[in-house]
């Protein structure tokens, strides 16, 4: 697999906002886009049944380029997973009683 360029990298920023990159111990790396609400309504609806299939649905909908092992190789694939919540950064937020 081609190193991903500096360009490519650009690229999709200017057209995808944030970007992260997955980087494993051997180099190995993976380019994913924020998730927006619809992916992560999609990804979060099986959950509870089917916990990797949040994996699966963001790895899919939300991959840009790299290794296709970081989604086809388990080792990677739950090295991946462990990351994940990185991607769902929120506001913090507070309810005040008026």
């Amino acid at each position: 697999m081609p190193k991903t360029t500096q360009k490519q990298i650009e690229d999709w920023k200017a057209k995808h906002g944030e970007i992260f990159k997955l980087e494993f111990e051997d180099g190995t790396e993976g380019f994913l886009k924020k998730p927006d609400r619809k992916i992560l309504k999609a990804a979060m609806a099986k959950m509870q049944t089917d916990p990797l299939s949040f994996v699966e649905r963001i790895l899919t909908d939300c991959w840009l380029g790299g290794d296709e092992a970081v989604r086809t190789n388990d080792a990677y694939f739950f090295g991946a997973a462990e990351q994940l919540e990185g991607l769902m950064e929120n506001k913090k937020a507070e309810l005040k009683k008026l």
